[in-house]
Formats: structure tokens, sequence, C-alpha cells
């Protein structure tokens, strides 16, 4: 039985905020040292599954170079799978995808090349550990057309996903996308196992209807249920989030600093896969202190600095007097003398100025802040919770000192100046 998976990986994630200006959402870094698609990947060959296909759109660019040719996930492979990206182009009959089912039916011939059985489609901005064996069992079993990944959520956030009604064999009877009003908490992951045969019909069928938005969960799906199609709810015990906005993406880094957390990323017999670049070992002064907090190679935390809560990527600086509470700081940032960044996610190379304040000024302030990439923060400036920089913003661009709650702040050069 050969099944053949399908990673979307061209999503724009605005939600994010300044971590997605300049990459595409399963690029940006997650934990440290990795990218999100690095868990889809890794579950992949942790499942035995080599032959991987990845669909891209948006700002693909930093995505293409940190997979390489697949060494890392053991995916350079010419003959017996591999990993290949397909990208769109522009014929007399094809463009820009317009959502997920489309991306899929744009490279349909490459994607059917060799006549796989099955198709695993996936999203690649997904933060789970999860082994795919189990659930192609189950759809065997079930002689399923279509089998879905599920997993119950809390009922206050079930509509935000797709919702799923099934049958006491879970046979899956009413599938609605983002209901205002839930039916139950019984939430679609985004893992669809199709029958390559059924796949091809359900995507023809569906670049045919004209008042279609060609997308899985809100068209594709919900016209094969309750035809012939015998369609499997599989249900999935462990950790899964969709990190899609800055506040989930934040909670997730939270969820790996419990002192037993959900997500188990030291469980040898799962080893989550990514490329690496060589650093020495983190350094720290003697008079800095560290609570609970995930450190990577090549960090430099200074006497009199304290870190608590927090997850520090490849590279980091942080000067003396300098506080990092409940932060996600990426790569080869520097937060200067006596700067407080708390409950904020700072991307890469960012310079926070000395005796800054990043984040949470009030009590009670849940919204996260946000510094985008290459930005420099001037001293003694300003970034309230809820406040956003985007990339590449210099001091000259802040105009008082201070980003309140709710705004941004852009560059103001002109783009070749970038």
């Amino acid at each position: 039985m050969k099944t053949r998976v399908i990673i979307l990986a061209g999503g724009a994630g605005t939600r994010l905020g300044a971590l997605t200006a300049k990459r595409t959402k399963p690029a940006v870094p997650f934990a440290g040292k990795y990218r999100i698609i690095d868990f889809a990947l890794s579950n992949c060959v942790n499942s035995g599954l080599y032959d991987v296909s990845i669909v891209t759109q948006y700002r693909p660019h930093s995505l293409i170079e940190h997979i390489g040719a697949g060494s890392s996930w053991d995916l350079n492979r010419d003959f017996s799978g591999g990993v290949r990206f397909y990208n769109p182009y522009q014929a007399s009959t094809a463009g820009w995808f317009v959502g997920t089912a489309d991306a899929i039916q744009q490279n349909y011939k490459f994607i059917k090349r060799n006549n796989p059985d099955l198709i695993l489609i996936l999203s690649g901005d997904h933060i789970y550990n999860m082994d795919y064996t189990p659930m192609i069992d189950f759809h065997l079993q079930k002689g399923a057309s279509l089998t879905i990944g599920t997993i119950e959520v809390p009922k206050s956030e079930a509509s935000r996903f797709g919702i799923v009604g099934v049958d006491n064999e879970s046979r899956i009877t009413t599938f609605v996308e983002k209901p205002q009003n839930p039916p139950s908490n019984l939430a679609n992951m985004g893992v669809y196992l199709f029958e390559q045969n059924i796949l091809d019909s359900a995507l023809w069928a569906d670049h045919l209807r004209q008042d279609s938005s060609h997308d899985f969960g809100k068209d594709v799906i919900p016209h094969m249920i309750g035809s012939s199609n015998e369609i499997f709810a599989y249900p999935y015990p462990g950790y899964w989030v969709d990190v899609g906005t800055a506040e989930s993406y934040w909670q997730a880094h939270m969820d790996l600093l419990e002192e037993n957390p959900a997500l188990n990323m030291y469980d040898r017999s799962w080893i989550i896969h990514t490329r690496t670049e060589e650093r020495p070992p983190a350094r720290i002064i003697h008079g800095a202190q560290i609570a609970n907090s995930l450190i990577c190679d090549g960090c430099h935390i200074e006497s009199g600095a304290s870190v608590t809560r927090s997850i520090l990527s490849p590279g980091v600086r942080v000067e003396s007097g300098a506080v990092v509470n409940e932060s996600i700081v990426l790569t080869d940032a520097v937060i200067n003398k006596c700067a407080k960044v708390e409950r904020a996610v700072i991307d890469k190379r960012v310079v926070i100025g000395e005796e800054t304040l990043i984040g949470a000024v009030l009590p009670d302030a849940l919204s996260i802040a946000m510094v985008g990439k290459n930005s420099i923060i001037p001293a003694r400036a300003v970034v309230q919770a809820g406040g956003m920089v985007g990339t590449d913003v210099i001091p000259e661009d802040f105009p008082n000192g201070i980003v309140k709650s709710g705004e941004i702040i852009n560059t103001r050069r002109k783009p070749h100046e970038v």
C-alpha cells in the first residue's frame, strides 16, 4: 500500500503579524531551534512515510532554504520517495492557488504520478507529534473513502474549527466549518487520508463548481458528506495546536515550560528533526538568573540578567540588568542593558535598546507585544502589551518613543532602502 504525503505550506498567516511579514507561517521558528513545519515532516518520517510533497505559495524562500534537499529528515531520496516542492505557476489554465483544494488540484498530475494508493494531506502549520500508521490502519479497516483526523477541543474554542458529527461507528454524519454555535467540540485537525481515486473525483467536482472557494473544509468535505462515500473520523488523543495567532503561538511555547508538558520533545523514539547550524555552547555568566526556560546554543546571558519562563533561540544575547519574562526571543536578537521584555515575541536579529520596555505594562495585560525581524528599538522606548513593531524598523521610525496597545509601527523607509 503506497501512501503519498502532501503538506500544505502556502499560508500567509496574517494573524501572526510581524512574524509572517517575511516568511510563510510553516517557516516561523518554534521552540528555539525548530520551524513549525518540522513537526509535520518529523511525524511523516517517524511514521515511515518518506514520499512527501510540499505545496507552497506565500513567501516560500525561507521554507525552501530550511528544508533544502531534505537530508535532515532523511528525505534526500531519488527513487524511493524524497521531498518535492510544488509552487504556483503561470499557464493558460493555472495561476495563483485560491484555496487548499485548488492548490492540490493544480498539481494533481504530479501528485498522482506513479499511482499512489493513498494520499495523506497535512497542514504545515500545526504543532503535534502523531504517528500516522494507526490512522492508516483504521482507514483500511473501515474501507473508508476519506478519513479525517479529529481532536476534542474546549467548547469555548470550537467556533475556530471545522466541527464534526459522528455516529456510533465513527462515521462522519455532519461537518460544519467554523460554526458560530458549534454543535459539538469534535474538531477537524486538517489531517485528511484519501483514496487516490476518490480525491481525484472530489477535486474535479469542486473545480467545476463555480460558487466554490475551493477549500477542503468549506467546500470539498461538506459536499462529500451524505454521498455514497464512506467518511470516518479518526480520534487523536494527543497534544495538537494550530499556532495561527500571536496568542496561540505564545501559549504553545508556554505549554512547553510546564512541569510535565503535553508535547514531549525529549522522547528519543520520536525525534523532531530539523536543519541546524553549528553554534558554540550557551554561555551563562555567574550571577545570571535563569528559571524554567529553554536556552539554545550560542546564547550569552550576562551577570545580573534574568530569564524566566522564556524560550531563547540560538545566538540571543541578554545583557546585564535585562529581564526577559514569559517571552519568545528568536535567533541573534540582543536585549540590551536594563531592558525589560515581558509576554512578548521578538523576531530574528532584533536589537532592544537599553532601559526599553517591551510588553506587559499593566498587571492584567494579556495581549502579546511583538517586534518584527531586523528591527532596532531605541533606548528607553515603550512597546505596550498588544503593540506591534514591524520588520526593519529603526529608531527614527518611532515618532514619540512609544507604541501603544493595538498600534503598529512600520518602517518609513522606501523598500529599496531596507
